[in-house]
């Protein structure tokens, strides 16, 4: 049996504020016309899509998009920080209006939630400089300590690869479960884990930042469309997420985002 240590996430309620209502080029729905805000649930802490800088100023392509969603509504972006596990129940309960946190689109996932996609997401595995155990592929994991994220794709990934491993008589890969993307993360950086299993678009972000220190095993895998969650038959804010980003790739704001944070690979039409 693999053991699995895992830390239930809960919803972090802090509240961050960003940007100036400007005159809407999209009509919102009356309810955020009202409050004249629009607030997303988001975990932090997985660049280049949201995350705390070295000045802890918040920033990423989800931010950016979001902002930009808020400007073109006519009204201010909040963030509520919330654990990933706990994200699609934090929108439900109404605490935000949309989830923007690289969510995957899963059909699932589309029983609860309406998604307007913005991009393409892959999934990767990090390693150790060198990459010592000479990881390629979710195949290659068996006997070894891999770290994920609460409630990502990449833990469901490995469930179903080790039920792989116990039918062949493979040792399973040991998984540790973090409530954040970063703390998995910092467990391979001090050794605590063989393998950081995440998205490509993080992995290659520390690639890049921390050549010296981290490597990629392997090729990425497991492409899906990533959305703008919001909830299932609200068709009204739906409607307005859709129709804002849809003017973003219009104008060419959406292409200038991807090039600025490195993501024009994940470009989606």
């Amino acid at each position: 049996m693999s053991r699995v240590s895992k830390t239930a996430g809960c919803a972090i309620a802090l509240i961050f504020a960003v940007g100036v209502a400007h005159a809407s080029e999209v009509t919102p729905p009356a309810d955020i016309a009202k409050a004249g805000k629009i607030t997303y649930c988001a975990e932090f802490g997985n660049p280049p899509l949201g995350f705390y800088d070295e000045n802890q100023v918040l920033g990423g392509l989800d931010v950016d998009i979001g902002t930009e969603i808020g400007k073109r509504m006519g009204v201010k972006v909040e963030w509520k920080e919330t654990a990933f596990s706990a994200i699609i129940p934090a929108l439900l309960a109404k605490q935000c209006d949309a989830i923007l946190s690289q969510l995957f689109d899963k059909p699932q996932r589309r029983e609860v939630v309406d998604f307007t996609n913005y991009m393409y997401s892959s999934q990767s595995l990090l390693v150790p400089k060198g990459n010592p155990k000479n990881v390629k592929g979710l195949e290659d994991l068996s006997g070894l300590k891999a770290a994920v994220d609460n409630g990502t794709t990449i833990q469901s990934l490995l469930d179903e690869q080790n039920k792989k491993f116990k039918e062949a008589g493979k040792p399973e890969v040991t998984v540790t479960v973090f409530p954040k993307d970063s703390d998995a993360r910092q467990a391979l950086q001090i050794g605590q884990v063989d393998v950081y299993g995440t998205t490509l678009e993080t992995a290659a972000f520390f690639l890049q930042k921390a050549g010296h220190i981290f490597d990629i095993g392997g090729e990425p895998f497991a492409k899906i469309k990533t959305g703008i969650a919001t909830r299932k038959g609200e068709a009204e804010m739906h409607d307005a997420v859709q129709k804002a980003f849809e003017s973003m790739k219009a104008d060419g704001t959406y292409k200038k985002l991807l090039a600025k944070w490195g993501l024009e690979g994940d470009a989606i039409e």
